[in-house]
């Protein structure tokens, strides 16, 4: 298991979130960053936005996913 913040995926906040890859950290930012507006928690707005818009330009959402797993293979393991 590794462990990323929030903020570390573009996010507004530190809670951590914890996955065995990548793709499950990035999962679990984004039902954090679904929940938090849901909960009206107004500085996660813009994450979320970026977020969703990410797959409408698939070359920059692809530059960040490959940026993000780097990021990811470069933790320690906890």
């Amino acid at each position: 298991m590794k462990t990323m913040t929030c903020a570390q995926l573009g996010g507004a906040c530190d809670l951590r979130l914890r996955g065995e890859t990548a793709d499950d950290v990035i999962k679990a930012q984004d039902k954090h960053l679904r929940e938090a507006v849901a909960d009206g928690q107004t500085d996660h707005e813009a994450a979320l936005k970026d977020m969703k818009g990410r797959w409408k330009h698939p070359l920059k959402g692809m530059g960040w996913y490959k940026h993000t797993k780097k990021a990811f293979a470069a933790l320690p393991e906890d």
